[in-house]
Formats: structure tokens, C-alpha cells, sequence
């Protein structure tokens, strides 16, 4: 069976890495474009996660049986509607789904209209508009904090929690600019109630109709220890049975997931694929952040390392409604994945720099390192190409165990100006 993952992250390390250790069939698999990891266990093929025209082409010519996109963007773009135009087989939701993720507006309109718990927020067109609702006392007095975030997608860098309004002013100013994010994903920005507890993620593989639970993950986005600096793509994330205890995940499942799922029929798009929901759990219940429509990155290395089951199977019923008749489980291990970053990360880097110790972390046990930013010298020497280089993920019998083994790993690896935390799987809980 021919499969082709579409994208070059961690993300795609850990969904190739997982097709080929639980498939029930053999796979040649292909990843467009992947990195220097994956191309230890896939063809890499040089087409952008975005060239939708060129990864028909190659899916035609190549024969390949299922497509499986790792990244946002492409989805945002539609490749799964035109895929299906040419009668080729694909994982993932349609361009009406993506809406969820793709548009932050369109989301949270989505939430109130078919009841799923959210945080008050305002839709501003420009940054006097924003100024007004920051003015109205809707949000608390002006020292109280404030979240601001841009409607379209920005790689992690367009939700700015603010500490006071006069903060919030100054982020809606800089989003809407087009400093910190693409100018056309902030022609829109939402000013927004800043919940107070513990956040967490909760994953479902859907076909339209049915659903299966992933464990619940939690992550860090901020580049400091303390959840201190500017946020990034994620920095680690730890999968714990502590999380959500099953009364929980119980309510969410109820309250969150299945309210979602059936909005999404009702409006018209069944949604078939990876649904990410992260949550901030308050005194109040439980309440959607954000939506993400596919794996988060690295919820998905924390995650994958525990899957028992044939993942293609998993995929192919997504697309053919089907996920009922498939076998999905977890261990009952806890698990932990600590991301090694460049220095300057998540502002400018630089890459090229050789990594060493990588055939070393092979020792430690129930340890896999999965590659992000790398490529290949003329060599054959592992080289840094990108902010977030690896993520060093282990599993455990308890979350200690999982991170002493993650940590042992990344103390055998170095590169020049590597940076990471140290507190991965440490949480406060301020409810």
C-alpha cells in the first residue's frame, strides 16, 4: 500500500513513524516534503506542503492509495476538496471544516451558535474598534488581562495574552500592522475574556458520524521556563491519566466534543479528520480556547507513542466513515515529549549548525527522537535547518518515568546554542 503524508515537521516524523510501526500491511511510503528523519523511513519528495496542484500529480503518477495532511495550511486551502475532485483518496477535513481552525471569527461564531462553552470575546475590524471594547468595561477594569488574537492563521504567533488593556492595545496595534503576523490573517482581530485554570487538549480521530478519544495531552507554549517569554509553536507536551480523570473527560466528551460534531453536520460540513480542542479548564467547566483541525505539534508525539492498532486503518476509516468497525487503544502509560530548539527561537535562528549525539539517545530506553527542523550534510551529518530541531518523546509507566527518560535522551544530544525547558510536565493549576 502507497501512502503519502503531506508536511515536514515533527508532527509528520510521529504520524510516519506510527503508520509504519502499526500497519497490518507492508507501506512505501512517500512524505512531501519531509525532513532528514523522515527520510530514514519515507521517500521525501520535494513538493511544498501547499503545491496542491503538484501533490495531485505526484499522488496520480505514483499510485498512491491514501493521502494523510500533517499541517493547517494546506487544509485551510482546500487540498482535501481537490484531491477528492480527482477522485483520490484523502485524510482530513474539507475546506468548509478547516474553517474552524483557519478562521478564529468563524470559530468562535460557530461555538455560541451551537452552545459549546467559550470564553466572551468581541470581533474588532480595526484598532479603534478594539480600543472600544476595551474602553466599554466589558473586560474587566484596565489593569485586568486581556486576550487578543488574529482571525486567520499565524503559526502560533497571533494569540497575545495581554496583562492589562493598555497591553491589549499595543497587541491589537502590532497584529493588525502586520509585524508580528501576516497582515491579510489580521484584517480581523478578537479581543477576548481571559480564562483563569489549567489548560488542556483533548484529540478525536471523527468520520462525520462517530468519534474516538485520544488521551488527553496537556503542552507548553511559551519559549521560558515558568510558561515565561513569547509563545511558539509548543515546547513540550505530556500525555498523564492526572489530566482529565474520566468524570471529566466524561463532560467534555458530552458538553464540548459532541455538541461540535453534531454543529458541524447540522451546518453542512460532517467533519472527518483530526479534531484538536484545546481547553481551559475553569471554576466553571470546561471551555474551548481554540480549535485546531488536525494533530497539534507535539501533542502528536506524546500522543502516537502510545497508540495500539493499525493507524492506516484508522485514517482510511476517517475517510470512509467507517470508524466504528476500526480497533483504536492506548497503552496505559503516560508519556512526554521535550522539543529541542535553536537559540533565538522563536525569533530569528540560525541553521546549518551540526548535530551530534543523536545515535546516543538510541540507548535510552522506550525513546524516540523525532526530527522537526533537520537536514542532511553532503556528509551524511544531521544539521539544524529550523527553530524547532527535535522532539524527544518516552513513555513511562508514570509521567516521572517518561520525563527522567526524555531528559536523559536530549542530555545526549548538543548542537550549538540547542535550548529547551526543563520543567516540561510541571503545571500549576490557579483554580
Amino acid at each position: 500500500m502507497k501512502i503519502l503524508v503531506i508536511g515536514s515537521g515533527g508532527r509528520e516524523h510521529a504520524i510516519t513513524w506510527a503508520l509504519k510501526r502499526t500497519s497490518v500491511v507492508p507501506l512505501e511510503l512517500f512524505c512531501a516534503p519531509g525532513n532528514a528523519g523522515i527520510a530514514a523511513i519515507a521517500r521525501c519528495v520535494p513538493i511544498s506542503a501547499t503545491d496542491a496542484v503538484s501533490l495531485i500529480q505526484f499522488a496520480r503518477a505514483e499510485a498512491i492509495d491514501l493521502t494523510i495532511v500533517g499541517p493547517e495550511a494546506p487544509l485551510a486551502n482546500g487540498i482535501v476538496d481537490q484531491f477528492e475532485l480527482e477522485r483520490l483518496a484523502i485524510a482530513g477535513p474539507n475546506l468548509a471544516a478547516a474553517r474552524l481552525e483557519a478562521s478564529k471569527v468563524f470559530a468562535k461564531e460557530f461555538m455560541v451558535r451551537h452552545g459549546v462553552p467559550t470564553a466572551a470575546y468581541k470581533v474588532a475590524n480595526s484598532p479603534v474598534e478594539a480600543l472600544e471594547f476595551l474602553h466599554s468595561g466589558e473586560f474587566g477594569s484596565p489593569s485586568s488581562p486581556v486576550v487578543v488574537k488574529a482571525d486567520g492563521l499565524a503559526a502560533g504567533k497571533g494569540v497575545i495574552v495581554a496583562s492589562s488593556h493598555s497591553q491589549a492595545a499595543l497587541a491589537v496595534e502590532e497584529l493588525m500592522s502586520g509585524e508580528l503576523v501576516e497582515r491579510e490573517a489580521a484584517r480581523q482581530v478578537l479581543v477576548e475574556e481571559a480564562l483563569t485554570g489549567t489548560e488542556a487538549s483533548v484529540l478525536v480521530f471523527a468520520d462525520g458520524n462517530d468519534y474516538v478519544l485520544m488521551p488527553p495531552a496537556r503542552d507548553h507554549k511559551r519559549i521560558g521556563e515558568n510558561d515565561t517569554g513569547p509563545n511558539t509553536g509548543g515546547m513540550g507536551a505530556v500525555t498523564d491519566p492526572a489530566i482529565l480523570d474520566r468524570d471529566m473527560l466524561a463532560n467534555i466528551s458530552a458538553k464540548i466534543i459532541e455538541p461540535t460534531l453534531a454543529g458541524a453536520r447540522e451546518d453542512g460540513f460532517p467533519f472527518r479528520g483530526v479534531l484538536f480542542v484545546g481547553l481551559m479548564l475553569t471554576a466553571g467547566g470546561p471551555k474551548v480556547l481554540e480549535y485546531n483541525v488536525r494533530f497539534g505539534d507535539p501533542e502528536t508525539q506524546a500522543i502516537l507513542v502510545r497508540l495500539k492498532g493499525d493507524l492506516v486503518g484508522v485514517f482510511d476509516a476517517i475517510r470512509t466513515g467507517k470508524l466504528r468497525e476500526v480497533s483504536v487503544n492506548w497503552t496505559d502509560e503516560s508519556s512526554a515529549c521535550v522539543v529541542l530548539a535553536s537559540r533565538g527561537y522563536p525569533g530569528a535562528y540560525e541553521k546549518g549548525l551540526r548535530i551530534e549525539g543523536l545515535d546516543r539517545s538510541g540507548g535510552v530506553k522506550n525513546a524516540e527522537v523525532f526530527h522537526a527542523g533537520t537536514t542532511k550534510s553532503n556528509q551524511g551529518e544531521f544539521l539544524t535547518s529550523g527553530g524547532r530541531v527535535l522532539g524527544v518523546t518516552a513513555t513511562g509507566n508514570s509521567l516521572k518515568m517518561a520525563l527522567d527518560r526524555c531528559y536523559g535522551a536530549c542530555e545526549t544530544i548538543k548542537w550549538t546554542g540547542m535550548q529547551y525547558r526543563r520543567d516540561i510536565g510541571r503545571f500549576r493549576d490557579p483554580r
